[in-house]
């Protein structure tokens, strides 16, 4: 079996893949600090919950953003699951799609690959709700076209928090009127509505630039928050990332 481990800026996402299927997904929030027997205690023990043994796993497979969790997170597979995972930005991976221009991260290229898998042959915008909110435009050949990278809500919270001393923390959640009568209310109101505004907004002049009809999908945390109540996203795919990091590893494994 296959541990598929996604590092991004807020969350690490460690999956296990028999075959086509991942039969075991994990979160646990980014720590440079957390050494590999951390990882390995934990995410072991939540295997073995599933009833999913940890010496099952042969090969692994990392996409990361955060250069300083490499080193423990390759660890945790080499001494723990005696294997040398693949790693994304390594000479030896293959991608099997253009990347157009440069920049592009783990995640966005997984969320390429992904979108070229489940919707062939169809110009794809991919909304990832993460610690950025990133708009990743892929072609109908597959091919990661560029984009666009705005701060993500929780990102915008905190700044609102740090910067003006009268605000209090708040999770994001639709609020009942868009008229806020509390302070507590208004700040739902700016970050919930504000955010469908901006995707709102992105979306329409990208495919207004594409030229083209174009299907819009979201994913990451904050996804389901939002399904529903942005107008031009098609639908949520929540696996479309891990799905394109599991077939990066396919497609290098077949070309090794």
């Amino acid at each position: 079996m296959l541990l598929a481990i996604n590092c991004n800026n807020t969350n690490i996402k460690f999956g296990v893949v028999d075959g086509d299927r991942i039969v075991g997904e994990w979160r646990q929030h980014t720590s440079a600090m957390r050494t590999a027997d951390e990882h390995a205690v934990w995410l072991f023990e939540l295997m073995r919950m599933e009833g999913i043994d940890p010496k099952s796993v042969t090969d692994a497979i990392i996409g990361s953003v955060v250069p300083q969790a490499n080193f423990n997170l390759r660890r945790l597979c080499t001494r723990y699951l005696n294997c040398e995972p693949l790693f994304l930005g390594e000479p030896n991976v293959v991608y099997g799609i253009k990347i157009k221009g440069v920049g592009a991260g783990a995640d966005r290229v997984c969320n390429t690959v992904g979108a070229s898998l489940m919707f062939p042959r169809t110009p794809t915008i991919v909304v990832d709700f993460g610690t950025a909110t990133n708009f990743d435009v892929v072609d109908e050949e597959g091919s990661y076209c560029g984009g666009a990278i705005a701060p993500g809500p929780n990102l915008s919270i905190e700044a609102l928090v740090r910067a003006a001393a009268l605000l209090p923390r708040i999770v994001v959640e639709k609020p009942e009127n868009v008229i806020g009568t509390t302070t507590v209310a208004c700040m739902h109101t700016g970050v919930f509505w504000g955010y469908v505004g901006l995707i709102e907004g992105i979306v329409t002049r990208i495919k207004a630039e594409f030229g083209k009809p174009m299907k819009v999908v979201s994913t990451g945390g904050l996804a389901p928050v939002f399904d529903g109540h942005i107008s031009v996203i098609d639908q949520v795919a929540p696996d479309i990332t891990a799905r394109g990091l599991i077939e990066i590893w396919k497609r290098s494994k077949k070309a090794a």
